[in-house]
């Protein structure tokens, strides 16, 4: 039957899921992500995106089943932790720590990599889930 093929075709697609990079994060990251194929925006390449405050951030990318990317870790969990306690779901919360990923040359790339190793690995990235990108 025409539906159980459609059934088997989707269980083996890997769709990554689409990211938002918080406006810290440079537009090169979701530029490079993006010629690799993944999909990805940056606020910064958003004018009614920047400068917007967190929880208006936050709730963009959820509306918009984005999963967010953020250096911003003392901002963003206690807004996680607000739509776990009203029973809100969001499309994921990726943090990017300083310690991981140092503030010099290498950070652009260093995140992209990391990034697009996690966007190869779709079921990584899980609707109401907060991870710490880990260098590749």
């Amino acid at each position: 039957m025409p539906g159980d093929v459609n059934a088997s075709c989707s269980q083996g697609d890997s769709v990554s899921p689409p990211l938002l990079l918080d406006e810290m994060l440079s537009g090169v990251i979701a530029e490079q992500l993006r010629a690799k194929g993944h999909d990805v925006l940056a606020v910064v390449a958003d004018p009614a995106l920047v400068a917007l405050p967190d929880d208006q951030i936050f709730a963009h990318a959820a509306s918009a089943g984005r999963a967010l990317v953020t250096a911003s870790i003392k901002d963003f969990m206690p807004l996680d932790a607000r739509y776990r306690a009203a029973s809100q779901t969001h499309a994921g919360l990726i943090l990017v720590s300083a310690k991981t990923f140092p503030q010099d040359r290498s950070y652009t790339a260093a995140v992209t990599g990391a990034l697009s190793a996690l966007l190869d690995q779709p079921s990584q990235i899980q609707p109401g889930q907060v991870l710490f990108l880990s260098r590749q």
